[in-house]
């Protein structure tokens, strides 16, 4: 699977835009090469503030043109969605941007968990449940994070749109792993 690497600031900023996020995930949903048109449509937005966003989106390679076809004389754009991974690196974000990268990260963030949290609450309730929170500690090596983030992401690209073939039902799934530093041995307690 292909891994879009944000190595700078602007980049982490165009992509943890929420509107923006919304943008990729409609273009996922579709699941085929769409104009801006179409995808403004589905949101019940204005193309133009949809367009603006999506030449970000862009710009960093995150929707890339599939095609054009000519339509009443008029050139259609349609795009793709980039399909894989999203890493930031966070070692090559210069010393004096940190701070703004981790307020960028924060955002991103809370943006996706309060979307999460948010379904799973208005979802759930106590005669019919429909949602599972699971959350453990768990001991892995770096290959095995690495493997398991990997399926992850495998899992999601194989159940991201609906198989026509059976009856499947859509779930939020809302996943973070976080590495915990080792506790420092001579630091009082």
């Amino acid at each position: 699977m292909d891994t879009k690497i944000l190595r700078t600031l602007e980049e982490i900023r165009i992509y943890s835009d929420p509107y923006r996020m919304d943008i990729m995930g409609e273009f996922q949903k579709i699941d085929r090469p769409a104009t801006i048109k179409e995808i403004a449509d589905i949101m019940g937005e204005v193309p133009a503030k949809v367009y603006y966003h999506a030449k970000k989106l862009i710009s960093i390679d995150l929707l890339t043109l599939d095609h054009t076809k000519q339509i009443n004389g008029i050139t259609a754009k349609y795009y793709q969605p980039f399909q894989g991974g999203v890493s930031i690196v966070r070692s090559e974000i210069h010393h004096s941007e940190q701070h703004v990268f981790l307020s960028e990260a924060q955002k991103l963030l809370e943006d996706i968990y309060t979307k999460s949290k948010n379904k799973f609450i208005s979802l759930s309730n106590i005669d019919n449940p429909y949602g599972k929170l699971e959350n453990s500690e768990v001991y892995l090596t770096s290959e095995e994070a690495k493997e398991f983030f990997e399926w992850i992401n495998q899992f999601h690209m194989k159940h991201h749109k609906k198989d026509a073939h059976k009856e499947q039902e859509k779930y939020d799934v809302f996943t973070s792993i976080v590495k915990i530093p080792a506790e420092d041995k001579n630091k009082p307690s």
